[in-house]
């Protein structure tokens, strides 16, 4: 029987009540979250977002509340008055925070039955990703799942506080834009007004932000939800949220400046840990050649080791040849290595083939030597030069790579983490935070035969590398910079061109004619005529920022309703197809690709 809550009204959480207010006469609703029958008395636990109360129905207090309580079950929707108890010393729960108290239940009222839930309603659920999606409703009510949106929701005050204290402006900036197609697919949305025609979601607020610092709002940010129509994975989401930040008449070092204490903040209130300022800094040079990626993890060390100018005069031939042909030999130590069986390192030799390279080769390292099937190719002069530049030590296994230096790095740089993984030296204990900055400004994409942004169009060159845009592109570094924490970029941005030719010539270099960038960008070239002072900004990966603060491998778990990896809500089903009235009205038809 549903029963109306009337004029009750809830007088504590669940997660409230103390020793103190033993004798209170209280009132709790929530989800009945267990249900145990000892005979005489009926004991359930009432959890909300808050925590978890203990009530205790006995049929000597009253009957019916006691009766009641014996048809209740998992989820029911409940009310309850009655008396706080202390517990018995023998059944007080030390996990909880209400573990030294019980309420005994003087009235019950069912305010809505629940079906069988399809998993259970705890932590350690094994119900499949896709199921508990399904029932994001239900999954939302795990209190980790709870715990990370109110992590989510403490982070986005921190933000704001922080912002607002240091003299920054929060403005909305449009979700119906331009359509102007870089990096990713937009979103587009039709217009009823203007047929043929259509808005697109924004990727990132970016020319909108610049127009703000040519308006003089000289500080900004947002927290911004934005949209990109690509192909998904574990940390990407169609739909996902950034903390987005503009500055004026400042250099990289503001930016910097800024971004450190705002990171001190939100570890200080959210994990209450203190940070190390300011962050150690690295080039992108550096970061490939020391770490094999531009998101290096520094909870540990295993760095590469380049040894190629060493090797020229080696009679391995494998070494040799690659040598000549411009290619790299590097390699990475694994502490007290030696021990891995030939099968343990065939299979990392596997492992290296996935990223392109012909193997690994390994060398045990001994007292002032190496040992291996191809260390009797390598002259002691060598095998010394390989143990000090590596700092190898007694015990240890050397692994090395020959090949391009793309491929070498690469390969060195994801078996560096695996290897890390595999004998558990990353402490997940720790937080290592690290800026990557002098990025090339340009790369070149076979596939389209053009120079394509490494971070976006409206970055700037470093200025002392102007005089090569016209010559050497491929050479101009920007002043772009990402920040990373534990092997995972984080926040990025650069200083942005604000002269209208600079602008013009990095469209030019793009393959953006002068004709489709007025199309394109004509907007932001306008505003560059009018004054624009130098500007430049970040913006944050705000779902991956919240991963990792609470631990988590997805951003799926600390966004409400997220989509899968294929784009869809199984909870509402969405996409789906619209009415036919709809699209007329919107002057659209559909055709069928199948055939």
């Amino acid at each position: 029987m549903i029963e109306k809550l009337g004029n009750w009204k809830r007088s504590h959480t669940c997660g409230e009540l103390r020793i103190s207010d033993i004798g209170k006469d209280v009132i709790l609703m929530g989800w009945v979250d267990r249900r145990r029958d000892h005979g005489g008395l009926i004991f359930i636990d009432l959890r909300d977002r808050y925590g978890k109360t203990q009530l205790v129905f006995n049929p000597e207090v009253n009957a019916t509340a006691h009766h009641k309580a014996r048809n209740l079950k998992p989820e029911y929707v409940l009310a309850a008055r009655g008396t706080v108890e202390k517990r018995p010393p023998d059944s007080q729960n030390p996990k909880l925070s209400t573990g030294e108290i019980e309420v005994a239940v003087a009235e019950l009222r069912i305010l809505n039955a629940a079906k069988t839930p399809p998993f259970q309603i705890t932590d350690e659920v094994d119900a499949a990703e896709e199921l508990r999606l399904k029932y994001r409703f239900l999954d939302l009510r795990r209190p980790s799942m709870q715990q990370n949106l109110l992590v989510r929701h403490k982070v986005y005050q921190v933000v704001r506080r922080f912002f607002d204290r240091h003299n920054f402006v929060e403005i909305e900036t449009p979700f119906l834009m331009k359509s102007t197609p870089e990096g990713a697919r937009d979103f587009l949305v039709p217009s009823r007004l203007h047929h043929g025609k259509f808005y697109a979601l924004p990727q990132s607020p970016q020319t909108y932000k610049q127009i703000l610092m040519v308006a003089g709002f000289d500080r900004y940010f947002q927290i911004v939800r934005c949209f990109r129509d690509e192909d998904l994975r574990a940390d990407r989401q169609p739909e996902f949220t950034q903390i987005d930040v503009e500055m004026s008449f400042v250099s990289e070092e503001d930016i910097f400046a800024i971004v450190e204490e705002l990171m001190a903040d939100i570890f200080r209130e959210i994990l209450e840990t203190e940070l190390s300022l300011p962050f150690p800094k690295f080039t992108y040079e550096q970061a490939i050649s020391r770490y094999g990626t531009d998101k290096p993890d520094l909870r540990f060390g295993m760095e590469i080791c380049t040894f190629t100018k060493h090797l020229h005069r080696t009679d391995f031939r494998i070494f040799k040849d690659t040598v000549q042909k411009g290619g790299e030999v590097a390699g990475i130590v694994l502490p007290q290595g030696r021990q891995l069986s030939r099968s343990q390192i065939d299979s990392y030799g596997e492992f290296a083939k996935n990223f392109g390279a012909a193997g690994i080769f390994a060398l045990q390292v001994a007292d002032q030597k190496l040992e291996g099937s191809i260390a009797k190719y390598l002259s002691d002069e060598i095998q010394k030069r390989l143990i000090e530049i590596s700092n190898a030590h007694p015990g240890d296994l050397l692994l090395l790579i020959a090949d391009k230096p793309e491929i070498v790095y690469e390969t060195l740089g994801a078996l560096r983490l695996k290897l890390g993984e595999d004998f558990q030296l990353i402490d997940s204990s720790q937080y290592r935070l690290a800026w990557i900055v002098d990025f090339p400004l340009l790369e070149f994409d076979p596939q389209q035969g053009r120079f394509v942004a490494m971070h976006h169009p409206f970055t700037s060159p470093k200025e002392e590398d102007l005089e090569f845009l016209d010559v050497t592109p491929e050479k101009v570094h920007a002043r772009a910079y990402d920040l990373v924490m534990n092997g995972n970029e984080i926040a990025g941005g650069s200083i942005r061109i604000h002269h209208r030719e600079v602008q013009k010539k990095m469209f030019q270099l793009l393959g953006i004619d002068e004709k489709e960038a007025e199309k394109k960008f004509g907007f932001l070239l306008n505003a560059l005529d009018y004054g624009a002072p130098p500007h430049g900004g970040i913006a944050f990966g705000f779902d991956r920022l919240v991963m990792l603060l609470v631990g988590g491998k997805s951003i799926r778990e600390v966004i409400a309703f997220p989509k899968t990896t294929s784009a869809i809500s199984l909870m509402d089903g969405a996409p789906t197809e619209v009415d036919r009235k709809q699209l007329e009205e919107l002057g659209i038809r559909t055709i069928s690709l199948n055939n």
